[in-house]
């Protein structure tokens, strides 16, 4: 998935599945906007009768055209199918009555063309009808992945943003990772952060966490209530879970947590939920923030207090990369980890533009990819943030506006 440009993000936006165009969606070849899949059915279709007029004797092969639905079937919609179909018997009349003092293949093999163009034809309305389950299922997948990670408009909240979400799972659409951006009268706060685990449970509490993110981002003045509220939501909802009866009531979650205050620049303040430190990037080379590290949401009472928010300093060129475990723990064919700030240091040297949030979280994904040789282990997500560079009053009028 490509990165989002000028602050869109992730997200693309998938237009819903309708009945009237799952076939054009799904046709396998295509020339420009137009479907050629009928093409090679009627090659064949041709190859065949050609092939016929030049046999001679008791070696007909115009009964070799009951292929001509079957190929149909496998790339063609229904109608096409049921075309073909007729096609051929039209042919194999025409071809096999041509010259009546030849060898005929006759009744009985007209009766096997026939049969297997009824037989193409359903065959081809039972693959509609998967790809239609199969394009339902995705658009609702889809839906689940808008809701709960929301497109973010650009400059959201005072900041230019940019990311990349990869699933382990290609088909799934949509797991465990989570990030979001928050804007409110406090400042703009940015949460990027794994669910322990896969599956429709760990969706379910990624989005129980962006939900407690987004009310607490907004109203609460100060960064380690929002954390504590996260924490508390965690544990509310390990609570509910386990009163279902359900095995994954001790699901726990990675995060940062990051404050961008509305009163000052130059400064971000971070909560760090058993997650890697985010990495400051800038045209002067990559660091880690000196943030301290936490346990994991939904290990409170291991720890129980106050959450610990660290406030550094960050300059206006930097920007913030985090990174869910998808990333780090990356590995080649050779079971090394994935030295992410190796190279985006390098990446950064060679064009200090790469320190920019869409460029940066490019060199991530394609980093990460072509280090797993493409086989991802583990959900993937980049994000990346930093101020909008704008001057006077301006850099904090999306900070102001409820979402």
């Amino acid at each position: 998935m490509n990165p989002g440009s000028g602050g869109h993000g992730l997200h693309d936006r998938y237009p819903s599945a309708g009945r009237r165009d799952v076939a054009h969606r799904h046709e396998m070849l295509r020339l420009g906007d137009r479907s050629v899949a009928w093409v090679p059915p009627l090659l064949l279709l041709t190859a065949i009768a050609v092939a016929d007029y030049n046999t001679t004797g008791e070696f007909r092969i115009i009964s070799w055209i009951v292929l001509v639905p079957g190929i149909a079937a496998a790339i063609c919609g229904v109608w096409g199918t049921a075309l073909f179909a007729v096609l051929a018997m039209a042919a194999y009349t025409a071809v096999d009555n041509a010259w009546p003092h030849q060898f005929q293949a006759g009744l009985p093999d007209f009766i096997l063309v026939a049969a297997g163009g009824v037989l193409a034809t359903l065959a081809c309305a039972v693959r509609v009808r998967g790809e239609r389950r199969a394009l339902h299922m995705r658009d609702v997948a889809d839906t689940v992945r808008r809701t709960v990670l929301r497109p973010l408009p650009p400059g959201w909240g005072g900041l230019d943003h940019a990311g990349v979400y990869l699933t382990a799972d290609t088909q799934a659409r949509v797991g465990g990772d989570f990030y979001d951006i928050q804007p409110g009268p406090h400042g703009t706060r940015v949460l990027v952060g794994d669910v322990q685990g896969k599956g429709l449970g760990a969706v379910e509490t990624a989005s129980v966490l962006l939900g407690a993110f987004r009310e607490a981002g907004y109203h609460e003045a100060e960064l380690a209530v929002v954390a504590e509220r996260l924490e508390t939501r965690m544990a509310r909802h390990r609570d509910y879970i386990g009163a279902l009866g359900r095995d994954d009531g001790d699901r726990f979650a990675t995060a940062v947590l990051l404050g961008f205050p509305a009163d000052r620049t130059g400064v971000v303040d971070a909560v760090v939920f058993g997650h890697e430190p985010p990495l400051a990037v800038g045209a002067g080379g990559v660091r880690t923030l000196p943030v301290g590290g936490g346990l994991p949401l939904g290990y409170r009472d291991l720890a129980p207090g106050p959450p610990r928010v660290c406030r550094v300093p960050v300059a206006d060129d930097e920007t913030l990369l985090l990174v869910t475990d998808g990333v780090t723990e990356a590995r080649d064919a050779a079971g090394h980890f994935y030295r992410l700030a190796d190279d985006v240091t390098r990446a950064v040297t060679a064009d200090p533009r790469v320190a920019a949030p869409a460029p940066l979280v490019a060199v991530v994904r394609d980093g990460t990819l072509r280090h797993s040789g493409g086989h991802l282990a583990d959900d993937t997500t980049a994000f990346a943030v930093r101020r909008t560079r704008v001057t006077g009053g301006e850099g904090h009028e999306g900070g102001r506006s409820p979402s």
